[in-house]
C-alpha cells in the first residue's frame, strides 16, 4: 500500500511506484470519482485520432506476431529498398 499527502490547491502527489505501474506521465489526464469507500483515479491516457489505428486490439495482436516472429528468428532483414522488392518478386 502507498501513501500520499494533500498539499495547498488539493494537489496530491502519486508514489512513483503507483505512477510507473499505471504508465501515467506528466500532464496525462486523470478522472477523479467519489465511489463508496473512498475515491477513485482512473488514467485517461489520450491518443492522437491520426493514430488511433495503431492502438486498435487488431493491429496490436498483428504487432505482438511480429514480434514473436522476429525474437524466434523467423522473417527476413533488408538492407535496401530494392532487395526488399526484389524478394516481393520472388
Amino acid at each position: 500500500m502507498a501513501f500520499a499527502r494533500m498539499r495547498g490547491k488539493g494537489q496530491i502527489t502519486l508514489p512513483s511506484e503507483i505512477r510507473k505501474a499505471a504508465r501515467l506521465e506528466e500532464g496525462d489526464p486523470v478522472e477523479v470519482e467519489l465511489v463508496e469507500g473512498g475515491v477513485l483515479l482512473r488514467p485517461k491516457k489520450v491518443i492522437d485520432s491520426t493514430q488511433a489505428w495503431f492502438w486498435t486490439p487488431e493491429w496490436q495482436r498483428r504487432e505482438a506476431e511480429a514480434d514473436a516472429e522476429m525474437t524466434s528468428g523467423r522473417g527476413a532483414v533488408y538492407t535496401s529498398d530494392e532487395e526488399f522488392l526484389a524478394a516481393l518478386d520472388e
